[in-house]
């Protein structure tokens, strides 16, 4: 039996980003980029005015004061998107707008709140040192320049930096699409009141929304009864997607078919069942390049392994250079007590708060692996290694992060 690490590297080492391909800057966010993206511009392309003002020469103000402001002729009004006609020279200054371009022969612009306001002839009041509200072409971004690497996902800054840089469309990696299937008799819709013996079905949901929060594209099937020859089926209709992720029939009860049928239709097993709790039957197939999970049915659990090995291979196949969570180490409160002697990893469930420059962390309530409610507020995993059946209150223990904590 694999433990995490082992399963989780084993994954790794089977899957591969799919290839990328150009898309419009508008169906790129949250995307990862499929090679380095340099820009084709320099930004800003001319040197413009930072305020609107008046474009001077800052030689003609060295002496101006309250007391003996200097008087320039205005030339006339430059507006973004203009042209200036001439230069402005000693004892001259020109109205100009935020954007536009500065003419030839001024130095600095003035904003227009520090003048006079004149249209024919304008007084300011103190020295201005050149440079000052100006933005230099290319003081942005020059051409060639690196705005983004491989495998870096992007985001809003960086689509507003790629359209200035003059690149209309990007090399991405595309979204996974993700088959999610649920299995069980005893599983009726959200909607249905369930009858005897039988429970809603919150896998389906649960992890349909964790593959859309890691920014792939979940593909949800209609849930399968305990049927061979419908869940054959189905698994070969899910065959269409990038990914298939099954809950449920796992494990080794009389009813549980997953393992047989996937093998059955040429899927190689590379691994089942690793050394964790809770979710310890988790089998991992490649059918040609594209890769299958085996998941158990318990919801915790469930999602607990969508969380801890299909994120990673997810953000692989769509070509993230960062594949996993933030790790810490935090104080665990009321400490916590195992089974002696029990050679599975231990993930808990726990809410994690920056304080007093550390991190402390304290459990969401019980922590079997069918109660959902220690997911309601839980934004970290304690990591318990194999052989530790104990942690003293405010013992160290190692997190994995799934959102930030909070600061107390």
């Amino acid at each position: 039996m694999l433990t995490p690490v082992e399963a989780l590297s084993a994954i790794l080492d089977h899957v591969a980003a799919l290839p990328g391909a150009p898309r419009p800057l508008q169906d790129i966010l949250g995307l990862a980029a499929a090679q380095d993206l340099r820009s084709l511009a320099q930004v800003p392309p001319f040197t413009n005015s930072a305020m609107d003002g008046y474009a001077v020469c800052t030689g003609d103000l060295v002496s101006a004061s309250r007391a003996h402001p200097v008087r320039l002729r205005v030339l006339g009004d430059l507006a973004a998107g203009d042209v200036p006609k001439g230069a402005v020279g000693s004892g001259e200054a020109l109205r100009i707008m935020t954007g536009a371009p500065l003419p030839e022969g001024a130095d600095a612009v003035v904003p227009v709140e520090d003048t006079t306001r004149g249209t024919d002839w304008v007084e300011l009041r103190k020295p201005l040192r050149p440079g000052i509200h100006i933005r230099l072409a290319g003081e942005d971004l020059q051409v060639g320049q690196r705005l983004v690497q491989a495998g870096q996902g992007l985001r809003p800054g960086d689509i507003g930096a790629l359209a200035a840089a003059g690149l209309p469309t990007v090399n991405v990696h595309p979204r996974v699409r993700v088959a999610v299937l649920t299995t069980g008799d005893e599983l009726v819709d959200v909607s249905e009141e369930p009858g005897p013996g039988r429970i809603r079905d919150a896998n389906i949901h649960a992890v349909c929304a964790q593959v859309a929060a890691y920014g792939a594209l979940p593909v949800p099937y209609p849930r399968v009864p305990d049927d061979r020859a419908t869940l054959m089926q189905t698994l070969k209709s899910a065959l269409e997607a990038d990914v298939i992720v099954t809950t449920g029939g796992i494990s080794v009860g009389d009813y549980d078919f997953m393992k047989d049928m996937l093998e059955a239709l040429g899927a190689e097993r590379i691994f089942w069942k690793v050394a964790q709790k809770p979710g310890g039957p988790l089998g991992f197939w490649m059918l040609g390049h594209k890769p299958i999970f085996g998941i158990p049915g318990n919801p915790v659990a469930a999602m607990l392994m969508v969380e801890e090995y299909v994120r990673p291979a997810l953000r692989k196949m769509m070509g993230f250079a960062k594949l996993h969570r933030p790790v810490g180490e935090a104080k665990l409160e009321a400490g916590w007590t195992g089974k002696v002697g029990d050679p599975r990893t231990t993930f808990l469930r726990v809410v994690a708060r920056r304080e007093d420059g550390g991190m402390h962390a304290r459990l969401t309530g019980p922590q079997g692996s069918a109660i959902l409610s220690s997911m309601l507020v839980a934004n970290a995993l304690a990591v318990i290694p194999e052989g530790v059946d104990r942690v003293a209150p405010g013992g160290p223990v190692v997190l994995h992060l799934t959102e930030e904590p909070e600061d107390h």
